[in-house]
């Protein structure tokens, strides 16, 4: 029997870590937080759980030296998750605080403007649809599966060939997932969203 994946899960100062955690655990990882790039070593998988504002998140980044982890890890094409924020990070350029990001994907961090009795916060259960034939979106495709959102902007990639999952919401219809290689990344929060998240997480471990 094979040894379970070993993940590693970023602790930059931001970020619902213990949640992240348990659910990576529940699927069978071994999973531990870390806080310097240094722990990472033996990793077979990298999260990069996120909340707040991206400002914060790109300055704490850079202290600690994940910019770079990350970027070298994604350009190795190295099995990789981000959540939420952990999602937005990767564009070249946000407008929430005028923040160049990561820079990883092409396109930018978009504010959401919406007709008028639709809340921003965009805020809780929603449908993603998937692209076919993904194997992390296995058995989750071909339909539209709710899971749980909390923000306020939402990315918009120049390069078509990364949308994984889109979800409409105020008649916007915005690209909720990406994947490249053997990266995925969610704006949703797959830990928060049940039984569905749960498979995302799973199936992920399965590509490792």
């Amino acid at each position: 029997m094979s040894a379970a994946p070993k993940i590693a899960i970023i602790d930059y100062g931001m970020g619902n870590l213990r949640s992240v955690l348990r659910a990576w655990e529940h699927v069978g990882a071994q999973a531990r937080i870390v806080q310097n790039p240094a722990d990472m070593t033996g990793a077979d998988a990298l999260v990069f759980p996120g909340q707040g504002a991206i400002v914060d998140c790109m300055r704490l980044l850079s202290a600690t030296g994940f910019d770079r982890t990350i970027r070298d890890w994604m350009d190795a094409d190295k099995p990789f998750f981000g959540i939420c924020l952990g999602l937005q990070a990767l564009f070249e350029f946000s407008e929430e605080g005028d923040c160049p990001c990561l820079g990883v994907f092409p396109g930018r961090v978009l504010r959401f403007h919406l007709p008028q009795g639709f809340k921003v916060p965009h805020m809780g259960w929603n449908s993603v649809e998937f692209s076919p034939g993904d194997a992390v979106s296995k058995g989750l495709d071909g339909s539209a599966r709710q899971f749980y959102f909390v923000h306020s902007y939402y990315t918009a990639p120049t390069d078509e060939s990364i949308v994984w999952g889109r979800t409409e919401y105020g008649g916007l219809s915005f690209v909720s997932a990406v994947r490249r290689g053997r990266c995925r990344a969610t704006q949703f929060h797959p830990e928060k969203s049940q039984a569905d998240g749960l498979a995302l997480y799973r199936a992920f471990l399965d590509t490792i």
